[in-house]
């Protein structure tokens, strides 16, 4: 999505999302049965978005790492004219990024107006950006110089911005081939242990870009498929899928193997903080409770369909933040963010399915001998009775709240997840 200096109307949402808000090309099976990766769930399975990186408070969730998309430190701003570099914002971020152990993700691309091979083209707020670079040498000088700055620092590099949308990239696939060949040329060189992000292609209109990519040999150049799993105003189960396309893809040009992440996704939350930077509200937003469990669910659901890394898009957003719109007094979304994250680092999910009765359990173990229960029912309210062999003594929901179980008892299951535990030995 864009952001230059914050969103401010409805006129800079991108089209992509309106169309998809109303589309219902995505629909999810009730009967789903997901088999998520048997690993543990690592802290950089969190991901955010941060516009105001050095201008507001740094997040108060734990999260692992952090896409520098929308934060102005792509190529139009890093050589606004040939030759001449500016480096202080990232190198800022970068720093801040360290100071709070957090990797980066940094995209690459967006041709300034003087190396575009059409200057002239849209989106205005950087003429000729969504083209490709007329001379690719300075494609190559912009990609070294980079790497080289931060050699050691930043080890995840993704290839230009949803390129399947107009407003981003102009050019063909085989010029997005191309670039993406010489980007992990030379950050290979310039570090073997760089790894580059395929350009991530947004939404289900996005399939057959991915498609064309990978046909078109792109697949030999990148180390993870990244993708935007935006599913408009559909429910986070519709990015069930969703993913299932994209895998399907990639299974059939032989890159079923490497990760997969969801580089940007979210939805518009609802503002409660009036003031002027506000943007006027949008009919769509989600409310706090509604926003709480969708952050939760999306986390959850993701995970169990094998995408590696979720980056919510935005902390800060003024449309989809998980923060006020000043980027400073986090929403309620925001401390569900915080709570799923404290329910899945660190456990394994051995299952993720949906019953006969359309609610969704999510199995999580640890050591010594600890299970849990993730429960929900997207579509109301539900009486659920807890099987006796669960064994389980205490229930949690997304506000932190915690209360002690009774054998067998029967409790409300609803669209918020809720976390039933069997403590470890």
């Amino acid at each position: 999505m864009r952001h230059l200096r914050g969103f401010v109307d409805r006129a800079l949402i991108p089209t992509f999302v309106a169309a998809l808000a109303t589309s219902g090309t995505v629909t999810t099976s009730a009967s789903a049965q997901l088999e998520p990766p048997d690993s543990p769930i690592p802290s950089v399975f969190f991901g955010l978005h941060i516009h105001r990186g050095g201008g507001v408070p740094w997040p108060v969730v734990r999260f692992g790492t952090w896409r520098l998309w929308d934060a102005n430190v792509v190529w139009p701003w890093l050589e606004p004219t040939k030759g001449d570099w500016h480096f202080q914002s990232l190198d800022a971020l970068v720093a801040l990024a360290e100071q709070h152990h957090v990797e980066i993700l940094l995209p690459l691309g967006r041709s300034p107006t003087w190396a575009s091979a059409r200057p002239a083209d849209p989106p205005a707020w950087v003429p000729g950006c969504a083209a490709e670079p007329r001379n690719i040498e300075d494609w190559r000088t912009y990609v070294r110089t980079v790497g080289t700055r931060y050699k050691g620092r930043v080890h995840y590099y993704e290839i230009w911005n949803e390129p399947n949308a107009r407003n981003f990239y102009t050019g063909t696939v085989e010029v997005m081939v191309n670039l993406v060949r010489i980007a992990s040329q030379e950050l290979r060189e310039v570090d073997s242990s760089n790894q580059v992000i395929s350009p991530s292609a947004v939404a289900d209109v996005g399939i057959p870009w991915l498609e064309e990519f990978l046909r078109k040999g792109g697949g030999q150049y990148i180390d993870i498929i990244g993708f935007h799993l935006y599913v408009g105003s559909q429910t986070p189960e519709a990015m069930i899928p969703l993913i299932a396309k994209v895998r399907g893809v990639m299974a059939q040009y032989r890159v079923r193997d490497k990760p997969l992440w969801n580089t940007e996704a979210g939805w518009p939350i609802e503002n409660h903080i009036k003031e002027a930077s506000a943007p006027a509200p949008l009919p769509e937003a989600l409310t706090d409770g509604d926003a709480s469990a969708y952050v939760a669910r999306a986390y959850i659901l993701n995970w169990a369909a094998g995408v590696s890394r979720f980056y919510w898009y935005a902390w800060d957003n003024k449309l989809t933040g998980l923060t006020e719109a000043n980027g400073v007094t986090p929403k309620r979304p925001a401390y569900a963010y915080a709570e799923v994250e404290n329910w899945l680092v660190g456990a394994q999910m051995t299952s993720c399915a949906v019953d006969d009765r359309k609610i969704w359990i999510a199995h999580l173990t640890r050591e010594k001998g600890y299970e849990g229960w993730i429960l929900w029912d997207p579509n109301g309210q539900t009486v659920f009775r807890i099987p006796a062999d669960w064994a389980v003594r205490t229930l949690r929901d997304l506000e932190g709240n915690q209360r002690i179980l009774a054998a067998a008892e029967e409790v409300q299951i609803g669209p918020s997840p809720v976390l039933l535990e069997r403590a470890a030995h």
